[in-house]
């Protein structure tokens, strides 16, 4: 965490944490979602769910998106933040808290561009989205790195096991919405037919 920020959370301990305004897609893109977005619909929907999701704004300030990553964690009950000063602003996660892009060397990297390190356990969902466990924890692989990922399943260096999607959170302690957890559901539900 960066000084600056752990100077503001001395110097203002109790500013209300926010939630809904800040996402990660599943190819690691940041997005801002101010309130007209947020009453539009979700961040990403869950399994069922009759409402429209809503990104927001793509963030393309180089600077900003890495004082993000240097200054994001998660919780004791796995909701990732990012802490901007003295404010906990929560993440919305459209998959999991890492998006992971392979190396030509065969190096794993965050989205946030940490090591990884070594491929724990190599995972695989019902709609074919591949995730992978190491050091950092779970994380995504991103769609753009499928072929050197099949190029590894397929010399045996990873083992897919399979997985259902929507057991992931609760098996690898993250939350993918904060703001549905909080009870914070500013978008407006369609009525059932």
């Amino acid at each position: 965490m960066d000084d600056i920020v752990k100077a503001a959370l001395a110097k203002w301990p109790n500013v209300p944490h926010c939630h809904g305004w800040l996402g990660l897609d599943a190819r690691g893109q940041w997005y801002m979602r101010d309130d007209r977005c947020q009453r539009s619909g979700p961040f990403a929907l869950e399994p069922g769910e009759a409402a429209t999701a809503c990104k927001g704004s793509l963030l393309r300030h180089d600077k900003l998106i890495d004082f993000i990553h240097r200054n994001c964690a998660a919780d004791e009950t796995g909701q990732w933040f990012f802490q901007n000063g003295p404010q906990r602003v929560y993440l919305e996660l459209e998959a999991t808290p890492f998006v992971w892009r392979l190396q030509p060397d065969g190096r794993v990297l965050a989205h946030t561009g940490q090591d990884a390190g070594a491929v724990q356990r190599c995972l695989l969902d019902e709609q074919g989205h591949l995730y992978l466990v190491t050091a950092l924890g779970l994380g995504l692989v991103h769609s753009n790195d499928m072929g050197p990922a099949a190029d590894a399943v397929e010399r045996g260096d990873w083992v897919p096991e399979d997985v259902l999607a929507a057991d992931l959170p609760g098996a690898w302690g993250f939350v993918r919405s904060p703001q549905r957890q909080a009870g914070q559901r500013p978008w407006i539900e369609p009525s059932p037919a």
